[in-house]
């Protein structure tokens, strides 16, 4: 018999990517943004990323040798983890404390939910929200950027300048856009995150749907309601608020993460779209001046759900036949 004839269990289409192999398109598209967070906090920013990366391959490894089980670091996750980690922390913060988060990112988070691919959230938002309850004045005391980041000054966020309402203080756009201002390491250039973004795409690592659904969102919400009188003011605003903080690391890097984002494209814009509503709130109307961490988080948290009520019908299949389906289960249980 002709072996295109063949009938054969699924899957029928193979692909020759793997696990390593995505994670190291992560790393190579993370990599501008990381050495955009050297050049402008020095020392600091590249002692805090090789801490994290470190920390976290360190963890991983230890923990498969105690439990006896085969050792994943070659899989590269454990470094994006520590990379994104890295990303989202001030360039003053001690590196104990981020030692400290990468231990709860990968074994409270990622680990003791079964490893890669079986966590409910982003570990590293959410060791970045761990670090944030613990040590609140630390993950909240900012450096503006300075060559070998030794002699870096206190200053507030372009967020934090935003939500205080001094507009006459805040950098300009261009700024903003590569990345010259206070804030966390590897957030501050969108020009190199989305430039790391388009990498991915063009790799095919991540879909448009979330990192644009999410932006989008909190374009259109900060423009109506983040306040400015006339049509200019609002978009000079609506432009700060996507330009400043997290929005692109989190939108293309973390928000589109494989295991804690949805699987159908429905999903994925409600994901996006969801996030983009949480950030406005919290940036908006919240306490505190960045809100793309927790957008995340909660958002990670309700992902099943949409999956479930996103999930496209089985071929073949009627509402009438599951709930017959179902009746006959539960009646052969009893």
């Amino acid at each position: 018999m002709s072996q295109n004839l063949m009938v054969t269990s699924s899957p029928h289409i193979h692909s020759e990517n793997d696990v390593r192999n995505i994670m190291l398109d992560v790393i190579i598209a993370l990599a501008p943004a990381g050495l955009a967070g050297i050049f402008y906090f020095g020392i600091h920013g590249l002692l805090l990323i090789a801490v994290c990366t470190v920390s976290c391959v360190v963890f991983e490894y230890i923990w498969n040798k105690l439990m006896h089980k085969q050792n994943t670091t070659g899989d590269l996750s454990a470094v994006v983890t520590g990379l994104l980690i890295s990303y989202n922390l001030p360039p003053a913060l001690p590196a104990w404390m981020a030692v400290i988060g990468c231990l709860f990112a990968i074994i409270v988070v990622k680990q003791l939910f079964g490893g890669i691919g079986q966590n409910f959230m982003n570990p590293a938002l959410a060791a970045r929200a761990f670090m944030l309850a613990s040590w609140t004045k630390s993950m909240t005391t900012w450096s503006s950027p300075s060559l070998f980041g030794m002699d870096a000054t206190t200053s507030a966020t372009p967020l934090a300048i935003l939500k205080m309402g001094k507009l006459e203080n805040m950098p300009s756009i261009g700024k903003l856009f590569m990345g010259d201002v206070g804030g966390c390491i590897g957030e501050t250039s969108a020009c190199l995150l989305l430039i790391g973004g388009l990498y991915l795409l063009m790799r095919g690592v991540i879909r448009l749907r979330i990192p644009v659904s999410f932006i989008f969102t909190v374009a259109v919400c900060t423009f109506i309601f983040g306040g400015g009188d006339g049509f200019i003011n609002r978009f000079h605003i609506m432009g700060m608020h996507i330009f400043a903080g997290g929005l692109f690391l989190g939108a293309i890097f973390m928000a589109t993460d494989y295991t804690t984002s949805p699987i159908t494209p429905i999903g994925q814009i409600i994901m996006g779209i969801g996030c983009g509503l949480i950030t406005s709130l919290i940036r908006l109307k919240g306490g505190y001046p960045e809100g793309v961490s927790y957008s995340i988080l909660i958002m990670n948290i309700l992902t099943p759900l949409i999956d479930r009520y996103t999930m496209p019908r089985v071929f073949g299949t009627t509402k009438e036949n599951k709930i017959l389906k179902g009746a006959a289960k539960n009646s052969e249980e009893k």
